[in-house]
């Protein structure tokens, strides 16, 4: 039995039934760690000796009868933009290559009482700013299926760490498509919940009425499981809200009959890769054999989505990145004779090229002359996107469409091309813009062996409904069952 390869739902009926102990999951997964993090360089900072001596604490408790609980002992990777007391948390820059954070994030406080181990933090693009994960300041995390191609962004390190098998499950972030993205292109499940559903306390904003934590999984359940442990309504959070306890893994019901699915006909259009595309009028055909209505629709948002997104991220940036001036956080220069120079200084040494351009470009749409031209018409285009998705929840459940236009690209392939990389975004940013959840599943590979992610996308605090269709399709389809990552390159299994 190869343990790392093991669900959390398998690893916890193993435990319940007694044939694994906490420490012997631990230790695998350690030892995984040790022995593949080089070819694929997805953990910023580990925590393998801590998490082998808290394993044993745990073990002796769970044997004394001290603790009982489903997710005592399961690992855990956590994305490097989240806070964890007493650990280093540096969103993979130079401007917070030391900071230890002094507190917890409510996920991580949930996690914690659940007795969950920390195995370590993710790498990811700088301040979550990027699609591949090239982007971060210390390394560029590699795709387990091809160590030459990225593992998408800004999540790649938790999306590459859950497919490589280093961890069983994920934390992340998604702003506009970093979680659901990586996800596609790694082969595993992405979730992204609705805006407000689980507490950003303790995420390091990039763009705040944007960014939502959400979970990076091997299947559907224990997407459900994770967000049944993370959300919740948080005092420390205004923005959070009290949906009450729902356990989400009671709405995988494995039944899609008369379940209505839209396809909206302007995302499957120009600029899509034709094996992309054919696998997820497959996977609409499988919804259709299941007992579900597929239509085709128009949805008028495609040509607004990506400049809408851009300005209202970008000027959020450029707002919350201003308190790391050398001064309040983050680096500070060696070398200056005023304060001017203090903050020119500390800021320019601090950010990546990546992070400045976001700046300076959010600066610009703030700026007096400007402000009404861009930010506020990106206000109300804002307003306009989620009208239209609110008209075709009218009628239909889920919407149905990719998660990338293409399948995983090689490192470096776009990185010289800021505007390859923005359009990579176009499928998943209007999700953020409109506070929806949204679901990247794989629906197959293409004909290099890559996976390809299908999208289901919700009305607002419908989870249950996107989880259980993709259960459905996962029951179905078996993609795991069917295809493994291989490091191709290499010429050997990873898993």
């Amino acid at each position: 039995m190869n343990i790392t390869d093991l669900t959390v739902h398998e690893l916890q009926e193993k435990l319940k039934n007694k044939e694994l102990t906490v420490t012997e999951i631990t230790e695998a997964y350690c030892n995984r760690i040790e022995e593949k993090e080089k070819d694929i360089d997805s953990f910023n900072t580990t925590y393998l000796d801590e998490a082998r001596n808290q394993a044993k604490e745990i073990q002796e408790k769970i044997n004394n009868g001290e603790i009982i609980g489903d997710y005592a002992g399961i690992p855990i990777g956590i994305k490097d933009n989240i806070c964890v007391k007493g650990t280093r948390t540096t969103c993979s820059s130079k401007m917070l290559e030391n900071f230890i954070a002094p507190y917890s994030a409510t996920v991580a406080e949930k996690l914690n009482a659940e007795n969950i181990i920390t195995l370590g933090k993710t790498n990811m693009d700088e301040f979550a700013m990027g699609t591949s994960t090239e982007n971060s300041a210390f390394k560029i995390t590699k795709n387990p299926w091809d160590l030459t191609r990225v593992p998408g962004g800004s999540s790649g390190g938790s999306a590459a760490a859950v497919a490589a098998n280093l961890v069983p499950w994920a934390l992340g972030s998604d702003t506009g498509g970093s979680i659901r993205q990586p996800a596609s292109l790694c082969g595993i499940v992405g979730l992204k919940p609705t805006y407000g559903l689980v507490s950003r306390y303790g995420l390091i904003a990039y763009a705040s009425s944007l960014d939502q934590i959400g979970v990076l999984t091997k299947d559907v359940r224990d997407s459900a499981k994770l967000l049944t442990l993370i959300a919740g309504k948080d005092e420390k959070d205004s923005t959070s809200e009290d949906k009450g306890n729902i356990n989400y893994e009671d709405c995988l019901k494995n039944d899609v009959k008369g379940l209505k699915i839209a396809l909206p006909k302007e995302f499957f259009g120009e600029g899509l890769d034709k094996e992309v595309k054919d696998k997820l009028y497959e996977a609409a055909e499988i919804y259709k054999k299941l007992g579900a209505e597929v239509e085709e629709i128009s949805v008028d948002i495609e040509k607004y989505v990506l400049a809408t997104y851009y300005i209202i991220a970008d000027a959020e940036a450029s707002s919350n990145l201003g308190r790391f001036d050398g001064i309040r956080y983050g680096h500070r220069t060696n070398e200056y004779s005023n304060i001017e120079e203090i903050f020119k200084k500390s800021r320019s040494e601090g950010f990546g090229d990546e992070v400045k351009r976001r700046i300076i470009f959010g600066t610009y749409v703030l700026s007096s002359g400007y402000y009404d031209a861009y930010y506020k018409k990106a206000q109300k285009l804002r307003t306009y996107i989620s009208n239209e998705f609110n008209k075709a929840f009218e009628k239909y459940d889920i919407i149905l469409m990719p998660t990338s236009p293409t399948t995983a690209f090689k490192i470096g392939e776009k990185s010289g091309d800021p505007m390859q990389l923005y359009l990579a975004d176009i499928d998943t940013v209007s999700v953020n813009v409109a506070g929806l959840p949204g679901i990247s599943i794989p629906c197959g590979v293409d004909s290099k062996g890559l996976p390809v992610g299908m999208q289901l996308i919700g009305n607002k605090f419908q989870e249950e409904t996107i989880l259980n269709a993709a259960y459905t399709f996962e029951q179905e389809y078996k993609f795991r069952e069917k295809y493994k990552p291989q490091a191709i390159n290499k010429s050997k299994i990873l898993i």
